[in-house]
């Protein structure tokens, strides 16, 4: 039996539920293997209790890529496996996108919606175009509701040193440090990362893959530095012109896939 709200008649503009777009930021894993078992493993390693980022995630909404596996002739992937293994890590797949047609079956049937596989190049930019003037014929008007201003979240500041085993993550945002990151700590952000003294421990900027994250320090000395995913360990030492000294980290190169460490100047 259908109810009706009071009121309401057919076709009126429902009282009880509203229907608008939205964005949310998600989180793309690039599956590169069918071996679970390895997957695990690795999975251990990073964000397991006692892995290197072990609160990285947070019941983060994540798409799965499976772009990488897309030349593979014959593999087999266990769908319910691979989604059972990612929630352990407080990961929620919602979509998949860029499988073969066996994959995307297999995971639309467990509940995830298809993506659109254009979704991995990012939003793309209005084409600049001349306005052509529409033809003298009907207008339909329709209502177009307000831009909505979302504010960027604010930077988290931490004023005392980090010492070795600490942590700070600044999620959705940059993180300024007003004080020395000792050996063994580290310091990761969404955004940018400032440190306004010694930095010594690791440093991941971008996290969540932003590309045009940076790390800035007043005296260069990491044991190992990250932007959205492109990392650089202390085995490799810094050039005389930055090491202990000021200096930024960015990407850079033809496909934004290198670690550009240079001095900063006043």
């Amino acid at each position: 039996m259908n109810v009706a709200a009071a009121g309401n008649s057919p076709g009126s503009v429902p009282v009880t539920f509203e229907i608008k777009s939205a964005q949310l930021p998600l989180v793309a894993f690039y599956l590169k293997t069918d071996q679970l078992d390895v997957l695990a493993n690795e999975l251990v390693e990073h964000f397991g209790v006692d892995g290197a980022s072990p609160d990285f995630f947070d019941q983060d909404p994540v798409v799965l890529d499976f772009s990488a596996l897309a030349g593979s002739q014959e593999f087999s992937l266990d769908m319910a496996a691979l989604l059972a293994l990612l929630r352990q890590y407080r990961l929620v797949p919602v979509a998949a996108r860029a499988g073969s047609a066996a994959l995307m079956q297999a995971a639309l049937a467990l509940g995830l919606a298809p993506a659109p596989e254009d979704a991995r190049r990012g939003p793309r930019r209005p084409e600049q175009s001349v306005p052509v003037p529409p033809p003298e014929t009907s207008v339909e008007v329709r209502e177009v509701a307000p831009e909505v201003v979302v504010r960027a979240p604010a930077a988290m500041v931490i004023t005392k040193p980090l010492r070795s085993g600490q942590k700070a993550y600044a999620r959705g945002g940059d993180l300024v440090i007003l004080a020395m990151v000792n050996q063994g700590a580290e310091v990761v952000a969404d955004g940018n990362i400032h440190v306004y003294a010694p930095l010594r421990g690791k440093a991941l900027a971008g996290a969540r893959g932003d590309t045009s994250a940076r790390i800035f320090a007043l005296a260069m000395e990491p044991e190992l530095v990250s932007i959205a995913g492109i990392y650089r360990t202390s085995e490799v030492a810094l050039p005389a012109d930055v090491r202990g000294k000021p200096a930024q980290i960015r990407l850079g190169g033809a496909d934004t896939d290198k670690l550009i460490i240079e001095p900063l100047k006043a």
